[in-house]
């Protein structure tokens, strides 16, 4: 794991420091924040669901904290056919619209893009604001996955790059 971040935001935006995750305590408080909130009610993924993602050891978690409180967090996957995957950007609705998920995928990219030269992230075809923000940061669709999920809804396969893989050096 990474050595703990701290990131400063836009002029009224508050200093939120990243880090790993550490406990079982974090992990609850992140699945009772993911389970409780959009995109994540529509998708289904209730809090037993959202503890097991979280504590998976194939994956890497990242909290935001503001003050010592979690914000936020981030789940990473560096493994696989999609190897540098963010695969859940959470931040607790009452800090939405502050940076917050910016500087956590700023976090996820300097992460990622240390060992491979793609970041890929699905955005769900319901979830407007998520959509901006990715094509804000640079992100562009690769494909579409329809139904993915759950009915009636898609998972968009967004990607943002810096090399072609053949031409990537660490």
């Amino acid at each position: 794991m990474r050595d703990v971040k701290q990131y400063t935001l836009p002029a009224a935006s508050p200093i939120i420091e990243i880090k790993a995750l550490q406990n079982g305590n974090e992990a609850e408080t992140c699945a009772r924040m993911m389970a409780g909130s959009e995109p994540w009610i529509t998708l289904r993924r209730d809090y037993n669901a959202s503890l097991k993602l979280l504590a998976d050891p194939s994956r890497e978690v990242y909290l935001a904290l503001v003050g010592g409180r979690i914000a936020g967090f981030l789940i990473l996957t560096l493994h696989g056919a999609f190897a540098g995957y963010i695969q859940s950007v959470c931040v607790a609705p009452d800090w939405r619209g502050q940076g917050i998920g910016s500087q956590l995928i700023a976090f996820a990219e300097e992460r990622i893009f240390h060992e491979m030269p793609n970041v890929f992230i699905c955005v769900s075809s319901f979830n407007h604001g998520a959509q901006k923000l990715y094509e804000r940061l640079g992100y562009e669709v690769v494909g579409e996955l329809k139904n993915y999920v759950v009915w009636g809804h898609s998972e968009i396969l967004l990607r943002k790059t810096i090399a072609p893989l053949a031409e990537f050096k660490r």
